[in-house]
This record gives C-alpha cells, sequence and structure tokens, in this order.
C-alpha cells in the first residue's frame, strides 16, 4: 500500500478523518501498547533506502507522526523530526519527502486490534521513529527521539514555517494537547527569550569595552581628559 506524502508539519499527508468531531488523544511512541496490538499474521513494515539516494547510504533518521483509526488502520502522517549525516544543500525538500515517504509506506501497512478488554477503540495519534542506513542504531535513533509527543506537536505549531502548514489540516486541531505540555513549553519559551537577552546584553558590554580600549590606544593610553596641573601661589 502506497501513501500519498505531500509538504505539510514538514510533511504532510492529505487528512483522512472521517470520524465524528472528539478530541484526538495524543501517546508517546510505544504509548498504543496499552490499548492497541499487532493485527494477526501482519508485521511492523520497515521502509526501504529511497533509491535517489541509496548511492552511499548515509545515515538517515526521521520521525513520523500519524493517526491511528478504530479499525486499526493508519493514516495522516507527518514528519515531526529528522536528521541525516550529510544532508543536502540543496533540494532539501525532495531529499526529506523521499526519506518521509517511504517511512509513510511502510506506516501505511501497519495494522492494529484493539487488546480484548477494550471494547469502544478510539482514535489516537502517535509517532514512530525510521532509520535509514544505521551503523549505530541507538545513536542514530536518539537522533531524531522524541520523548514528549504532546510537546513537539505545540512547539511545532509555535514556529512560523510549521505552523501555516498545520493551520491546513483539521488533525492538528483536534489533538488533545495537555495543558502541562503547554505549560512547558511556554516556559522554554520564556527561557530562551531571557537567556538571548542575557548574551545580548553580554555583547553590548563587550562591544562598548572594546570602543572604550580602542580609543585608549588610539590616544597613546592617555587620560583623554587630562586635568591641568594645580596652580603654584
Amino acid at each position: 500500500m502506497k501513501a500519498k506524502i505531500a509538504l505539510g508539519v514538514c510533511l504532510l499527508l492529505a487528512s483522512s478523518l472521517v470520524f465524528s468531531q472528539e478530541r484526538i488523544r495524543v501517546v508517546n511512541e510505544g504509548g498504543i501498547a496499552d490499548a492497541w496490538g499487532l493485527a494477526a499474521g501482519t508485521s511492523l513494515a520497515s521502509p526501504t533506502y529511497p533509491a535517489a539516494y541509496a548511492g552511499d547510504q548515509k545515515e538517515v533518521c526521521v520521525a513520523v507522526g500519524y493517526l491511528l483509526h478504530p479499525d486499526g488502520t493508519t493514516s495522516d502522517f507527518s514528519l515531526l523530526k529528522s536528521w541525516a549525516e550529510d544532508p543536502p544543500r540543496r533540494g532539501a525538500d525532495a531529499y526529506w519527502a523521499a526519506f518521509a515517504t517511504s517511512a509513510s509506506n511502510a506506516l501505511a501497512n501497519w495494522r492494529f486490534v484493539p487488546r480484548p478488554e477494550v471494547t469502544n477503540p478510539r482514535p489516537v495519534y502517535s509517532m514512530a521513529t525510521f532509520l535509514f542506513g544505521a551503523k549505530d542504531a541507538d545513536a542514530l535513533h536518539e537522533r531524531c527521539a522524541v520523548p514528549d509527543l504532546a510537546y513537539r506537536i505545540f512547539e511545532l505549531q509555535h514556529e512560523r514555517k510549521a505552523a501555516r502548514r498545520m493551520a491546513g489540516n483539521e488533525l492538528f486541531s483536534r489533538l488533545d494537547i495537555d495543558t502541562e505540555a503547554q505549560r512547558r513549553h511556554q516556559r522554554d519559551m520564556q527561557e530562551r527569550l531571557d537567556l538571548a537577552r542575557d548574551n545580548q546584553e553580554e555583547r553590548d558590554r563587550q562591544r562598548q569595552r572594546a570602543i572604550e580600549r580602542s580609543q585608549m590606544q588610539s590616544q597613546g593610553g592617555q587620560n583623554p581628559n587630562p586635568q591641568p596641573p594645580p596652580s603654584g601661589n
């Protein structure tokens, strides 16, 4: 099964939401295991290295968000984070689209079933990390790790480029982002602003000291405002 993917958060598959206007729970990678298992006779398909970039097999990882529907199928794939050993200087959109599409094609073949105790399965939004050309799988996985998915989504919603793309997809307005993730993001943003302000103030002080030293050197190290000697009586 092929997954069509278009530019979005970084990349977004066209939405296929067909359920009611309920809020959608967000869970971290692997978090669906409390309510879902693999469908019988299926496995988690892995992506292939995109042919256009397979010549040197550089290390690449992508974290892809997806919507898990009540029937166990997946859709609405979004590139949430990415890293490459040697990213291209040109054609970055095509490069990341190739890896995101390969990952999404794999995700589109994943099939889940609710656990026996789950009698009313609900849609859930989660993510999966995919590795390409891994030499050290653990280290590469860490490059694209998203320890808090709700926080990452809220973070992207406040990045100008990503926010414009997310605004056109109803799914992101439906996600149930907990208020604690929002508060953490706001605190982090304030800390970054404070740090940026402190750094700028320090740069200004250093610049001013450099100007003063330059002025002293240009005057031969003499006092620029000498006081006249006291007059004798």
